[in-house]
């Protein structure tokens, strides 16, 4: 398999399409073995008229072509070119109708984009590329057109058939069949259409917007499902409401429709008044959804409905530009969850999984800009990079031109693009017009890979009371990017006296004090900032809100992470300092562990960690995340070279020593935190729960009868699943009988439950006990598990591998096969998912040399594969590059 193959294409390739679309007419004609497509559209060019009209080229993949008509009259075979990728009529008018009618066959779709069948029921997939496996089409996302679709389908099968838009009209059909037909007046590009067909229930709803249209609510879900969701329907009205308020953001159709689907590649897909969802980001009921669960529906909902002005009514001129609706609307999202609960706690969790996702992203050899230069296959380039990073930079320009400015910039965005492609610099020159600052440099941010470092140094002079701070910037080479140029950083900082006050002070420059949060603005490879008016030597707080996503390292003693975690104000810091302090004592431990020295616990952290265990607080959310050490996936991160047994190791002392050390004090704080009364979703107690089963996780592993006992007591009596799994969790990883009896009563009572059956295979791949592999490749044959379904791959093979460092990377390479071996089944039914999925394999680099070579073997075993699918193709001739 050569590139050639697979071609490259480069945002500096980028030319305005040749012909644009205005109106499109589709027709499905939904059959059991085959359905025919007809498509007519209304065509015009794009040119310089002088020039002429050129050859009319139309993606298309995987389509049997039946008939193509010009302007009425059929084209014969010698009037066009057809290929696998596409269709070219050589000779059009400027101005013409085309239809197109083609056969395609949902039921064999594996792949599932473009039209396929799951669960019985017909549903679409179109971002990035999938609209041209439907019908020819100019499928790129500058080319937008006013769709209007009529279904046709077996009446008792599919009562249910949606399109886009309004419904417009609906009847019967001779031979029990039955249509609708969907209007959508809103220009879209092809990866906004969506089609579904079938049996199901709708949870009805009604929201009125702030200027008094009502809009109807509809989510469809298979019958057995409807008591799940009250919910995701919540969700919608909270967030249509927030849009309002927050962004002046007012819905425009008069419906609109979620559906839920069983085999879907993503998370869920804002098609323009349908979008389809991944099951599990729908259905909930307080036995079946945690309490995290339960805020990812409530994220993702926003998320998609967001997307309503930022993606679609504003759409991006080409896939480079992704995060221009991607990253826009994470960090959307992210504002959304933050209000509707705590958001200190919300801040630090987006953190924590930029840390561990995207930081791990721009380090490896996949590393690449927000706004990427170059892709074989898009779908690669949906990543925490142009998603997570892309939010990152939002949340920047907002702190760089303060909440109001940046309220107007986005404003001057909506109006100047509403109804076209934009690209990221469209929306940085709004940006930068509306707050009346110079961007130019920011806009690095979107052309560098890899992740910033800040090295900062400070000094104090008693006699006159100033403080001066330099802060240093570098960014590390990154494939295809060897040189890096600072960047526009902002860092929002506080000084704090030694008794844990704010100092109020002046920066120089400044004719009075200040507030006590400052955002210095970097923008050369050294800053210094002098401040001025301080009795004292103060404690910085540096990198409040985590201001920037970049690395920061500042020579903090012991004393000040204590006070920090003591009395700081912002709560990313707070909780920053702790993870610090935590952070040195297990990288000690890896260290030890090394040089074959026994561990010991410094009593110093003990005492920190009994501190913040046994302080009272109202906000119990924080606590618990206070109390969860770093991850063996964040601790990895921080070393030259991975050794994932030892980072277990070291965690795994570290968490039974404080057990052992503070089971009275978990015991008494369990105690106080388990809620009394029955479980609500919206009970405002999730966080004394999360705090409850934290102590509990902290408990079980030290395997003594009555903790065990308290496992097993929590989980028979518990009336939500929060508390079910809360047990479950730690004692899928504890050799006793009562491991396999309650894995055994959790199946049998679930196993109708899709969504919970993804929970217990996740349980068992997740488990560090060593039997952990075998089990998992019983599991394979297990009457439940599904190659074909994303969601049941990814909650078994996906779990281990990217949830279960220490048996993943055992050292002889068996957790690293069988990644390999169920790839090598998947990558001809579902490349696309596939692809995600080798990011583990990636990143042999960075480990041992033995691990590897292990890595490199699984991945050649795959590069050697026959007619390897561009996605995967492209992640691993990358990720083996010298």
């Amino acid at each position: 398999m050569s590139e050639s193959t697979h071609p490259t294409i480069h945002r500096t390739d980028y030319t305005s399409p040749n012909y644009l679309v205005d109106t499109v007419d589709l027709r499905f004609e939904l059959g059991e073995e085959t359905t025919l497509v007809t498509a007519r559209l209304a065509m015009r060019a794009n040119h310089n008229p002088t020039a002429g009209p050129g050859p009319l080229v139309l993606d298309g993949r995987r389509l049997v072509l039946k008939s193509l008509s010009l302007d009425g009259s059929p084209l014969l075979p010698d009037r066009y070119l057809l290929t696998a990728d596409g269709l070219t009529v050589p000779v059009v008018a400027d101005a013409f109708t085309l239809e197109i009618v083609t056969e395609l066959r949902p039921q064999e779709n594996t792949f599932l984009e473009g039209l396929y069948r799951s669960a019985g029921m017909f549903c679409t997939q179109c971002e990035a590329e999938g609209f041209r496996t439907i019908t020819f089409y100019p499928d790129r996302p500058d080319v937008l057109a006013v769709f209007t679709t009529t279904i046709e389908a077996d009446s008792d099968r599919y009562p249910v058939l949606l399109s886009n838009g309004n419904l417009t009209g609906s009847g019967t059909l001779p031979g029990n069949r039955h249509f609708a037909t969907w209007h959508d007046p809103f220009p879209k590009p092809s990866y906004l259409f969506a089609l579904v067909a079938g049996d199901l229930a709708s949870c009805e709803g009604q929201f009125t917007t702030c200027s008094g249209r009502e809009v109807a609510l509809r989510l469809y879900v298979h019958p057995q499902n409807l008591h799940k969701c009250d919910h995701p329907l919540r969700s919608l009205q909270k967030a249509m409401r927030w849009d309002e308020e927050t962004f002046g953001r007012e819905y425009d159709l008069d419906i609109y429709m979620i559906v839920a689907v069983d085999d879907f590649n993503m998370g869920a897909m804002e098609n323009k008044g349908l979008n389809i969802f991944n099951s599990r980001y729908v259905l909930a009921s307080p036995e079946t959804a945690t309490d995290d669960d339960y805020q990812a529906i409530e994220e993702v909902i926003g998320h998609e409905y967001f997307h309503n002005w930022s993606g679609n009514r504003v759409t991006c001129r080409d896939w480079f530009q992704l995060s221009l609706k991607e990253g826009l609307t994470i960090f959307r999202d992210q504002e959304f969850t933050a209000d509707m609960e705590s958001r200190g706690v919300k801040r630090i969790n987006d953190v924590r999984y930029l840390r561990t996702i995207q930081f791990a992203e721009d380090s490896g050899p996949l590393a690449h800009p927000v706004r990427p230069d170059s892709y074989m296959e898009i779908n690669n380039f949906y990543t925490a990079t142009v998603y997570n990073k892309g939010a990152e930079i939002i949340r920047m320009l907002r702190t760089l031109l303060g909440p109001e400015r940046f309220r107007q910039g986005m404003d001057l965005y909506f109006a100047r693009y509403d109804g076209h492609a934009a690209t990221v610099y469209d929306f940085v020159a709004a940006m930068a017009e509306a707050g009346g600052i110079d961007l130019g440099q920011f806009d690095r941010w979107y052309s560098q890979a890899g992740t910033p470092q800040l090295t900062a140094s400070a000094s104090f002079e008693p006699a006159n009371g100033s403080y001066t701070l330099v802060v240093r910037q570098s960014t590390p080479a990154t494939p295809g990017q060897p040189l890096k140029e600072p960047l526009h950083i902002p860092l929002a900082m506080g000084l704090l006296s030694h008794s844990g006050e704010e100092c109020a002070v002046t920066l120089a420059g400044e004719p009075q004090p200040g507030p006590t949060t400052r955002v210095l603005e970097l923008r050369r490879a050294e800053e210094t900032f002098r401040f001025t008016g301080l009795a004292g030597e103060p404690v910085p707080a540096l990198l409040r809100t985590f201001s920037a996503p970049v690395r920061l390292a500042y020579p903090y003693r012991h004393a000040e992470l204590v006070l920090l975690m003591s009395h700081e104000t912002d709560p990313f810091c707070r909780w920053e300092a702790g993870q610090q302090l935590a952070a040195r004592v297990l990288l000690g431990l890896v260290d030890d562990w090394r040089q074959g020295r026994e561990f010991t616990l410094d009593p110093d952290f003990v005492a920190a960690f009994e501190a913040v265990l046994t302080g009272r607080t109202g906000d119990r959310a924080f606590q618990a995340e206070a109390l969860t050490l770093p991850t063996e996936a964040y601790l990895a991160e921080m070393l030259t070279e991975i050794e994932p047994t030892a980072i277990h190791a070291a965690r795994q002392f570290v968490r039974r020593t404080l057990a052992a050390s503070l089971r009275g004090e978990f015991l008494a704080v369990r105690a106080a935190c388990r809620p009394k009364g029955p479980y609500r979703p919206d009970d405002g107690l999730s966080g004394q729960r999360r705090l409850a089963n934290l102590c509990l996780g902290y408990l079980a592993p030290l395997e003594e009868h009555s903790f065990i006992d308290l496992c097993v007591e929590q989980y028979r009596t518990a009336d939500n699943m929060t508390d079910a799994m809360g047990a479950l969790i730690p004692l899928a990883s504890c050799n006793c009988p009562e491991r396999e009896l309650l894995l055994a009563e959790f199946y049998d009572r679930w196993q109708a439950d899709r969504q919970v059956v993804d929970k217990w295979f996740s349980l068992q791949a997740t488990a560090i006990l060593p039997d952990t592999l075998p089990r998992l490749t019983t599991l394979l044959n297990h009457p439940a598990f599904e190659l074909h379904n994303p969601n049941r791959f990814r909650a078994l093979v996906g779990a281990f591998s990217q949830g279960n460092q220490v048996r993943f990377h055992a050292p002889d390479g068996a957790g690293y096969r069988f990644l390999t071996d169920q790839l090598l089944q998947l990558i001809p039914v579902n490349p696309q998912v596939a692809a995600r999925l080798l990011a583990p394999l990636t990143r042999w680099r960075r480990f041992d040399a033995n691990r590897q070579q292990l890595m490199k073997i699984e991945l050649e075993r795959i590069r050697s594969m026959k007619d390897l699918p561009r996605d995967v193709y492209e992640v691993v001739t990358k990720s083996l590059a010298e």
